[in-house]
This record gives structure tokens, sequence and C-alpha cells, in this order.
């Protein structure tokens, strides 16, 4: 799903209640995840996107930096 110029990425789940996404929305904000829940076909679908704030890539043999 896009969504304001963003990527987001559904987590594979249809929820029966706004209430049940809510639960899990929250859990996903806790991990610092941005959030977006879509109503589709009576069902709530869960779409969560983060951006990764550091990247540590590790060192190789014989590799100056």
């Amino acid at each position: 799903m896009i969504g304001e110029g963003k990527k987001y990425m559904w987590d594979g789940q249809s929820y029966d209640t706004r209430e049940e996404a809510s639960r899990v929305t929250e859990a996903y904000k806790n991990d610092n995840f941005e959030v977006k829940v879509v109503e589709e076909g009576g069902k709530f679908l869960v779409y969560t996107r983060r951006v990764v704030q550091q990247v540590e890539v590790p060192a190789h043999e014989g590799v100056q930096q």
C-alpha cells in the first residue's frame, strides 16, 4: 500500500473489529513502526512501515576503511 507517498506492508492478518486492529496497531507503534488501518470488505487490515535509523555494516577482512 502506498499512503502519503510512503510504502506500507500488510501484516498478513485481517481483523474483525477496529478495536482488535487498534490493539495490534499499538503494539507496532511501541516497536517504532508507522501504522495505517484500512477497512476493506468489512475487515480491518493493518499496514506498517519503519524507517531504518542507522545501518551497521560489518567490516570484511582485507578491506580497509
